[in-house]
Order: C-alpha cells, then structure tokens, then sequence
C-alpha cells in the first residue's frame, strides 16, 4: 500500500512538471491522469462547467464553473490500475497531424518551450526531493556526525529496530556504540564493518549511556548478529537529534546532489558489471513498505531519495525517458530543423521495450531472489 502510494506520488510530481510548464507556455493539455487502464472517476469540462463522473457514468455532478480561455480543456482523472500518472500535451506524437496555425499544439511550440516541458518532470522530482528531506528532517531530526578527511561521517548514537538482536540484548534510544567485539569503533562505518563480518556468532558490544546531563556509564552487552545474506546485523538505526528550522532548510538543499553524486558512482559499477545491489519495481516497493514501518521521518526521506533518483535516472540520454527527448530537441537546435518523425517514434519504441525487458529481467532474475532470501 505505502509503496504503491509512494510510487504514484512520485509520478503525480513528475507529471505535474510537464504540466504547468506545458500550460505555462500555452501548450493544450488534454488529460491528467493517474494511474492507467479505465477511469475510476474523473472531472472534465463541459458546458462552461467541471462536472464529476463516476465509472461507467454512473454518478454525474456539475461541480464549479470552468473558465476554457484559462483553464483549458483538461480532464483530471484517476484510473482503476494506480501505478504511475501521465500528461496528455496535444502534439507530442510526431506522426500526428498538425494544423501549423494551432499555437495550443505541442509540436508548434517554440523551441525553448518544448524544452523547458520536457525537462520540467525531472526538475520537478528533483525539487521536490528537497521537500521530502525537510519533512523528513525537521520531524525525525538528524543523526549526529563528524568530519573526517573533509568527509562526513556517522558517528554511532543508535535506536535498536524492535524485536531485533540489539533491542532484545538491552541496547537504548541514543546509547553510543563505542567497541564491537573488542575493537573500539568510532563512526557508523567502523561499526559496521565489525559487526557484518560476524553473522550469528556471539559478540560483546560495548554502549556508552548517559545517566544524567554530566554523566555517563559503560554497559557491556552479550549480541548474537542475525544473518542477512551472509552479513551480520544486529538492527540498528542511527539515532536523531532534534534540529532547527533554519539548519533542516539548508540540509534539504544540499542532500539531493549527493543523490546525485550516488547516482553517479552507482552507474559506474553498473558499467564495470557490478549488478549485486541492482534493484527494480518490486525491490523498490519492498523498501518503501519496510521505511514506512520505521515511521514518518523514514519514508519521507526514501521518498526524498526516491524523487531525486527519478529525476536524474529520467534525464539519462535515453530513447523514451526525458533525456532522450531533449536529445532529439538538441539536434533541432542544432540542425534548425525536425528530426524524422518515423526515426523519433521508432527510438522511442525502442527505448520503451529496452526498459520494459530490463524493468523484467531485474524482477526475476534480481528482485524476487532478493525477497525469496529473506
């Protein structure tokens, strides 16, 4: 449910990028849809009015007055299968038939504004992610870190995840990890490291509690790590600390391009054949239900992820996504004149069924594995 809800959510961003970039430029939007295949219900214009229909038109009300010069002729729907959303622009299939007088078509647009529509979703995704990580920021707080090497780091204030092996050995909100196994761990990483090497043996972990304003105590604690495909966890979160409004603005600005940074580095390991951490839909979904569990704060700052991956990934150089589409307007650009309609098509016809195989191969071969191992 939470997954589901996430993922259209997303798309709702998305689409609502092309959107008002489309009406902004005077574009003609016909439909906005979420999710696909028959109509749930939906509100369309007629006769100066919006009216509400019901599937198969069984309910029909006239809601408010529809003005057609400012609002245009889109229909708002939601359809019965909600998974993703779309934007109807009239004009954007290049083997349609354009009278070239319709300034409201698409492809009779100017150049810059086409552009600006397209890229318009990603930018959408991306901002957005920045509101995601506030949310998520100013409500759960923020984990306490440190500057190492002018890189920063998590220090290891934990929250045992309930019915875990950390929570039922004793460990408590905000207790510092501070040895695992008798190495003295200083950050997140360190702590992990030890951790993960020892699936299901028992180890003494060593937690520093504070007792009051001025002191603190040591408790040794007996933890046996579960294990998870063959790492050991002990189920653990890095611990918030509240922050202040100004200080969660300013890390939701910068988080995203770290996003990006990720996103980068991810690819290269795809190129070299990496593909041990490649997820897809049902993985995706997987995880959006597991955040949703660990309450607010979690899932919002996933669905920050979420969004800036979506916006990125879309801006890739490929036929079907976004950025393939700007290509074919950069060669416009460049050429001053329109690519082929038939080469357009048949690209994108291609990058569509290229996404689909792949979006198939990574659920069986990657994502059902995954699930069947837990």
């Amino acid at each position: 449910m939470f997954g589901i809800l996430a993922l259209a959510l997303l798309m709702v961003v998305h689409e609502g990028g092309h959107f008002l970039a489309a009406r902004t430029f005077g574009m003609r939007v016909l439909k906005f849809s979420i999710g696909f295949g028959p109509t749930f219900f939906k509100i369309s214009p007629k006769d100066g009015y919006y009216w509400f229909t019901s599937a198969a038109e069984k309910v029909k009300l006239r809601l408010w007055k529809h003005d057609a010069e400012k609002q245009g002729p889109t229909v708002y729907q939601v359809a019965m299968i909600p998974f993703l959303a779309y934007v109807q622009i009239d004009g954007m299939n290049p083997l349609e038939e354009v009278d070239p007088k319709d300034k409201g078509n698409f492809s009779n647009g100017s150049l810059w504004g086409r552009i600006v529509t397209i890229f318009s979703g990603p930018l959408a995704n991306y901002l957005f992610a920045s509101v995601f990580f506030f949310g998520a920021t100013l409500y759960g707080g923020k984990a306490a870190e440190v500057v190492i090497n002018n890189e920063r780091q998590l220090l290891t204030y934990v929250d045992a995840l309930p019915g875990r092996p950390a929570h039922n050995a004793g460990v408590q909100p905000g207790d510092k990890i501070v040895e695992v196994a008798g190495t003295p761990v200083a950050t997140w990483n360190e702590m992990a490291e030890q951790i993960s090497k020892r699936p299901g043996a028992p180890i003494k972990v060593v937690v520093e509690r504070k007792v009051d304003d001025n002191h603190e105590e040591r408790k040794t604690l007996d933890i046996t790590p579960s294990n998870e495909d063959g790492k050991g966890k002990i189920g653990v979160a890095p611990h918030k600390l509240p922050v202040p409004l100004k200080e969660a603005a300013i890390f939701a600005l910068t988080e995203p391009p770290k996003v990006v940074k990720s996103i980068g580095a991810g690819l290269s390991q795809l190129f070299r054949g990496n593909t041990e951490d490649l997820g897809g839909p049902l993985r995706m979904m997987k995880e959006t239900e597991d955040a949703a569990k660990q309450g607010l704060a979690a899932y919002l700052w996933l669905l920050g992820v979420l969004s800036a991956y979506i916006g990125i990934f879309n801006l890739l150089p490929f036929p079907a996504l976004d950025g393939g589409r700007l290509v074919f307007l950069a060669y416009e650009a460049v050429t001053r004149r329109k690519p082929n309609a038939m080469v357009e098509v048949y690209t994108n016809g291609f990058g569509i069924l290229t996404l689909l195989g792949l979006a198939l191969y990574i659920t069986v071969f990657k994502d059902v594995p995954h699930m069947l191992s837990k």
